[in-house]
């Protein structure tokens, strides 16, 4: 083959599998918590598609075969792995005074993802509001309970909309262990609680005036009207720690002592996991300058902020939501 056939050849198989690239790390997202975790499984099911499509015959449908590869790629990655979760999965509520500050490694975690790398930009309204409410972060973290072949099965069974023999097809067994694998799912997480949230609505007046409320508020560092935006249950968490906190008074508690270096700080807005997000700056560089601190998470119901979830690599996370590397004064 020459040089230029090659090339040809390469730019035509990118052609073919690149469409499929968004809804691949969607799914790959919810089978493994990690945004990164999900671009290396991506990654890797392209370049091993690429290296079959020669020999792909079109006995199934392209995208049928891409996930079949998709889902042996998460399945390798999975296994032995533990679990990731979100700190409230783990521990009890905390004490807003703790003695000591415990870390776990990234691998512990369930991570953020930008809606842009996992959801697609058009199509049905309904179809859309649908897979942005299954990458919730609740959601995704409930998923990590199931063993995973029925995480498999029950994401492209109830998210995906794939009908059993398909699934069955995709994995190598019969529609009735497809069906059996579903009822189990189903049952682990009817057993999970699972938190209700609404996503983000950006033509929503009432959702568009309580972010900027919370902006305002918390850019004032005015406590009063921050805890007035929350619901009384809300919680509060900041991976890599394991503390995590619950309720208006140890949330205000948290802010006006180990967190006080959070006054002064400044938003800019972005969306994850289908939910309102902000990369926040606390004014802490040269100058005044501020430098990133956290991706806030916000999770929403009922018209009250019912969780606020802070991941605290920005070192990772700010490019990967396309977020300045500092503002400055």
């Amino acid at each position: 083959m020459s040089d230029v056939a090659a090339v040809d050849g390469t730019a035509g198989a990118e052609l073919q599998l690149e469409p499929y690239r968004v809804q691949l790390t969607g799914y790959c997202y919810r089978m493994l918590g990690s945004a990164f975790e999900a671009e290396d499984a991506v990654q890797e099911t392209m370049v091993r598609a690429w290296r079959g499509l020669e020999r792909f015959e079109g006995r199934s449908a392209l995208r049928s075969w891409l996930y079949r590869i998709a889902t042996n790629v998460c399945l390798d990655m999975l296994n032995g792995s533990k679990r990731r979760a979100r700190p409230m999965d783990l521990t009890a509520a905390s004490s807003a005074t703790p003695t000591a500050l415990n870390q776990q490694p990234e691998v512990t975690w369930i991570g953020p993802v930008p809606d842009g790398q996992v959801l697609a930009d058009a199509g049905d309204p309904a179809e859309v509001a649908a897979q942005r409410d299954a990458v919730r972060l609740a959601f995704v973290a409930a998923l990590q309970h199931l063993a995973p072949r029925q995480r498999a099965v029950l994401i492209l069974r109830e998210v995906l909309a794939w009908k059993a023999a398909e699934v069955a097809e995709l994995l190598g067994t019969t529609v009735a262990s497809v069906n059996s694998a579903l009822q189990r799912a189903r049952a682990t997480l009817a057993a999970t609680e699972i938190s209700d949230t609404d996503p983000v609505q950006p033509l929503d007046e009432e959702q568009r005036v309580l972010l900027a409320r919370y902006v305002d508020a918390f850019e004032r560092y005015d406590l009063d009207s921050l805890t007035s935006l929350l619901h009384e249950d809300a919680t509060l968490s900041m991976p890599p720690y394991e503390l995590w906190l619950r309720g208006h008074d140890d949330i205000r508690t948290w802010l006006l002592g180990h967190g006080i270096g959070c006054r002064g700080s400044r938003l800019v807005p972005t969306v994850a996991n289908g939910a309102p997000a902000f990369g926040q700056y606390r004014p802490s560089g040269p100058g005044g300058a501020h430098e990133p601190w956290a991706l806030q998470v916000l999770e929403i119901s009922a018209g009250r902020i019912t969780g606020l979830n802070s991941f605290l690599d920005t070192e990772r996370l700010f490019p990967l939501f396309g977020l300045p590397a500092r503002l400055d004064p």
